[in-house]
């Protein structure tokens, strides 16, 4: 670190104070699978049922996070990495300020997690594998993508050509597969509403 920096964060209001004002607790949830697994349905509705509750949210979402912040990484395994160390580092600093941020990536490998995990610590981390197999993803195919990878037309793709490693931990399994969409929101929505609760 630079000898020329000189943070202030002994000064800065304390995240209580931030917890108090909102009547929440902040937490990430950090939603990792294939892509076309369910995380961003999963994260789009618990986002408005939080909502609903009055409970201050923020969705980051993977492909709209490389638009803006991330627009200038692609998906070797450096950028990939850079991608989730600076998406973690946001989703700590709105954690800090008591919200609740849903976390969309796909993060397909444990070492990726680990990032996420030393970032933002076990108390801020809900991590929930979204699961479903890469030949279920490829038959719902939402995003036109896997058709595009067997093309020859995405390089690097998840699951083909680049691996996708089952998670070493998670606090939260979805199988979207096994589950409907209302079964798995409402097992996601009753651990996250555990831990953002004051009182």
């Amino acid at each position: 670190m630079s000898t020329n920096l000189h943070p202030t964060f002994d000064r800065m209001l304390p995240r209580e104070a931030k917890e108090a004002l909102l009547g929440q607790r902040g937490l990430v949830v950090w939603l990792h699978g294939l892509s076309g697994s369910g995380k961003s349905t999963l994260a789009h509705l618990l986002e408005r049922k939080l909502h609903e509750e009055k409970i201050f949210t923020k969705l980051l979402d993977g492909d709209n996070v490389r638009t803006g912040l991330n627009h200038n990484l692609g998906f070797s395994d450096e950028d990939r990495k850079e991608n989730i160390r600076r998406v973690a580092e946001v989703a700590k600093l709105f954690s800090d300020a008591g919200v609740v941020t849903i976390a969309s990536f796909i993060t397909p490998r444990n070492d990726l997690r680990a990032i996420a995990r030393e970032i933002l610590g076990g108390d801020d981390l809900l991590e929930v594998y979204v699961k479903a197999s890469f030949e279920t993803c490829a038959e719902r195919d939402v995003k036109g993508l896997y058709a595009k990878a067997k093309a020859g037309e995405v390089k690097q793709f998840t699951g083909k050509d680049s691996a996708f490693e089952e998670p070493d931990h998670a606090d939260l399994v979805l199988d979207t597969e096994a589950e409907t969409e209302a079964e798995s929101l409402a097992k996601l929505h009753e651990v996250v509403s555990g831990r953002v609760r004051l009182g």
